[in-house]
């Protein structure tokens, strides 16, 4: 059972928006529709991403934890991915994650067990994906893509936990968009070197073969160390940035974030 939310500063997040993707979600990717049906779906995609804006624009300096939904709390990994969400809820950063289950569970409940700020980016999927006990704030999306922004946007810097597709799909959008100079270098911290060595080695393997530069590698950090994850943030991140608190501007009826109603 979820420890009771003794901040009175925090809203509780919100609920689940439905039980799974709505059949509009289904259309809007399988091609040319009504230029009338296109439009309604820009409007919907806009104001989704009008509700993350509003939502996370006060949570302060981020970093994302990525990780796995599978991995239950009697699991090594569980007891590390909390570990890093106390460890950088103490160093300053508000803990984000993809608000479900499993690893990021782990994470937010670090940090809110730190007295840190824990918040979430919620997606509706049909099985696995329910918000954890553990965020003082989250958004739902219906959108992978809406989502993957402000995973990105209010971060600096990723810490990738073991996990499946959507990790590895996280991760590769993260060194993308540094490759490509989307984002400025930020550190991206793969914590377990057990579950990532192969992995390494396949991208050592792409450096080999010339299709990614070295450079492209230089802020990825394997380790089982959070002492070295954590150093390595405060180094690429804190100190490269100058990072800070930001003010709580309350401009157009806006303040501390909270859940979208």
């Amino acid at each position: 059972m979820a420890e009771k939310n003794e901040r009175p500063d925090i809203v509780p997040a919100e609920s689940p928006a439905g039980p799974g993707p709505e059949p509009e979600e289904h259309w809007f990717l399988e091609g040319p529709r009504s230029r009338r049906s296109e439009l309604l779906s820009v409007a919907r995609i806009a104001l989704e991403i009008i509700r993350g804006f509003r939502t996370l624009h006060f949570v302060g300096p981020c970093v994302t934890v990525f990780g796995s939904a599978r991995f239950q709390a009697d699991h090594p990994y569980y007891a590390l991915g909390r570990e890093v969400g106390g460890r950088l809820a103490r160093l300053g950063f508000t803990v984000m994650t993809g608000a479900g289950p499993g690893l990021m569970e782990a994470a937010n409940r670090g940090a809110r067990e730190a007295g840190g700020r824990s918040v979430g980016c919620n997606i509706v999927l049909p099985v696995e994906q329910k918000i954890n006990p553990y965020v003082d704030v989250c958004v739902t999306f219906k959108h992978f893509f809406v989502r993957k922004v402000m995973l990105v946007k209010y971060s600096y810097a990723f810490v990738v936990m073991p996990g499946g597709l959507g990790t590895m799909d996280e991760l590769f959008e993260a060194l993308t968009l540094i490759q490509t100079a989307k984002i400025e270098n930020f550190p991206v911290v793969l914590m377990s070197t057990e579950f990532y060595r192969p992995l390494m080695g396949f991208l050592a393997k792409m450096v080999a073969a010339g299709t990614i530069s070295p450079t492209d590698l230089d802020l990825l950090l394997l380790t089982d160390s959070v002492e070295e994850a954590l150093a390595h943030i405060e180094k690429h991140a804190v100190l490269s940035f100058g990072l800070d608190r930001p003010r709580e501007l309350r401009m157009l009826g806006e303040g501390p974030a909270g859940p979208v109603r």
